[in-house]
């Protein structure tokens, strides 16, 4: 991976996709990390904060990176899929946590799986086809052990096999789907110490990497996680790539 201090700069614009809220602890965070990655990393972002139902009915299209947040259930559900969608068809960087984890699996199962009835329990609680389901012991304030499948972006970014993350989320992917959406392309790179999905990329995407766990909530918050740091540096080389086009 090029070493982004030594690459001619350009400034990277990242929407962040979700209703922002006082109350959502990684809402609070993020700032922090993205003025940490300016100052520490001198990596150059601009970030914007779109509601869902914004990215309903305006897109996301036009940004250099693609961070779908926490704060699920969002007001748009659309608009957290189409944001997805956008990342996915367009090879833009994207990023989804907790609620980004589960809404880019939904995309994928709707969009490349063919699943068009596929719902999220937590809006569908009643509907037959949840490709999210209730975990069955919830993970809100849990920490817990990840690990990584050998040759995966996600350990790539972390430089390790296995490590302690932190959750807030009573959703996950329901098991049954697991092998359908594997075989249309997505991989499954972490998972827990029972074997259960905690990660999921797109291998032949520039980058493309979901996570059930906040690595916004790593630490006290003031040095990013590895994988939110690879995900501004993909952005950042998006943006240098878009400019060298023009």
């Amino acid at each position: 991976m090029p070493n982004d201090k030594d690459t001619p700069q350009h400034t990277a614009r990242i929407a962040l996709v979700g209703d922002r809220s006082p109350n959502v602890r990684s809402h609070t965070r993020i700032p922090g990390l993205l003025d940490a990655l300016r100052e520490r990393e001198y990596l150059d972002l601009e970030a914007y904060w779109i509601p869902t139902e914004e990215a309903a009915a305006e897109g996301v299209e036009g940004f250099d990176g693609i961070w779908v947040l926490p704060g699920s259930p969002y007001r748009s559900e659309a608009g957290a899929l189409r944001a997805v969608r956008t990342a996915r068809e367009r090879g833009i960087p994207f990023l989804g946590t907790c609620g980004g984890f589960q809404h880019a699996v939904l995309e994928f199962a709707r969009g490349v799986c063919g699943l068009t009835d596929a719902v999220h329990a937590e809006t569908d609680p009643g509907t037959e086809r949840q490709v999210i389901a209730p975990l069955a012991c919830s993970l809100v304030g849990h920490e817990g052990a990840v690990h990584f499948a050998p040759d995966s972006l996600v350990r790539q970014l972390l430089g390790t096999e296995r490590s302690l993350e932190r959750y807030h989320c009573s959703y996950a992917l329901a098991e049954e789907y697991r092998d359908t959406l594997h075989a249309h392309g997505l991989r499954f790179t972490g998972t827990d110490d029972e074997g259960a999905v905690r990660v999921a990329e797109l291998p032949n995407h520039p980058f493309f990497l979901a996570t059930l766990f906040q690595p916004e909530l790593s630490g006290d918050g003031t040095r990013p996680h590895p994988l939110i740091h690879g995900f501004a540096a993909a952005a950042l080389r998006e943006a240098t790539a878009a400019k060298s086009t023009v």
